[in-house]
């Protein structure tokens, strides 16, 4: 075989640099992080000055077990629909 054959030639390798998503995707992946912060952040809480002491209205209140669970599966929602929508 002659040293030719053995060379390959790959033209336009890596010249495609067009984003995964358009910018409106991005938008939205940015406000879906956001949510879910938010969420986290209603999630927290909870601290006692006593730690012999246990306060079950602070750590099992509406906040902390209901709305934060539900706003963050909001979030998630939203980033599905971030990467899911196509542009126009």
């Amino acid at each position: 075989m002659s040293k030719a054959s053995k060379h390959i030639t790959v033209e336009n390798a890596g010249t495609d640099v067009r984003p995964v998503f358009a910018k409106e995707n991005y938008k939205f992946m940015i406000i879906g992080l956001a949510i879910i912060l938010v969420g986290f952040l209603l999630m927290m809480g909870g601290n006692s000055d006593d730690p012999n002491s246990f306060k079950p209205e602070e750590v099992y209140s509406f906040r902390r077990i209901t709305l934060a669970p539900i706003v963050i599966v909001l979030g998630l929602i939203v980033e599905i629909y971030a990467i899911m929508r196509k542009p126009k």
